[in-house]
């Protein structure tokens, strides 16, 4: 019989501290910026293919044909591939850097944060646009992964501590945390 009385004096005071409607704590609610998802970060990488592809037709390949320089069946360590490369990875890191978003992702409405600061360095943006996006398109399916985390947020996003979300949409959430003591000046705790 004592045993049973301990185990319900136990699980009260277990579940007193955590409930919501106790004096000690209250619900807070805020809004944070709604995650974007797979499908419109996709729709978004798509747009910056083309915008590349522009890119490169408008600049590279010009200079090749006027060189004579053939641009089709290359290996990845011929010239051509190489200013591709550099063209693709510039403009994702210049875009995002400058901008925090690319053209792609302005279209779509969505940007890039951080997770730790309000801007992002030039070390995060190598390690997210460069390194992480060089991971993501070599293993395709790391990419999915954007779909099923909390964050929507990809291998690139995981490794520089970023996520991409909507510019003009919010998500409420709520919050239940120990009040804070009064801060008026009737109950000042410390001395003249």
């Amino acid at each position: 019989m004592t045993d049973h009385k301990t185990n319900e004096t136990a699980e009260e005071v277990q579940v007193a501290p955590h409930r919501p409607d106790t004096p000690s704590y209250e619900e807070v609610l805020f809004y944070e910026r709604k995650p974007a998802g797979f499908w419109v970060r996709f729709w978004a990488y798509l747009i910056d293919l083309l915008v590349i592809a522009g890119l490169i037709s408008i600049l590279i390949k010009p200079v090749f044909a006027l060189i004579g320089l053939e641009t089709s069946d290359m290996p990845w360590y011929a010239p051509y591939a190489i200013l591709s490369a550099v063209v693709f990875y510039g403009y994702f890191i210049l875009m995002t850097k400058f901008f925090t978003q690319t053209v792609g992702k302005m279209i779509m409405g969505i940007r890039v944060v951080s997770l730790k600061s309000d801007n992002m360095s030039w070390m995060t943006l190598l390690f997210r646009e460069w390194i992480g996006r060089f991971i993501s398109v070599t293993i395709l399916p790391l990419y999915w992964i954007v779909g099923f985390t909390p964050l929507k947020q990809g291998i690139h996003d995981y490794i520089a501590d970023t996520t991409v979300v909507h510019e003009e949409s919010f998500r409420k959430n709520k919050l239940v945390q120990k009040k804070r003591p009064d801060r008026s000046g009737l109950h000042e705790t410390r001395a003249f």
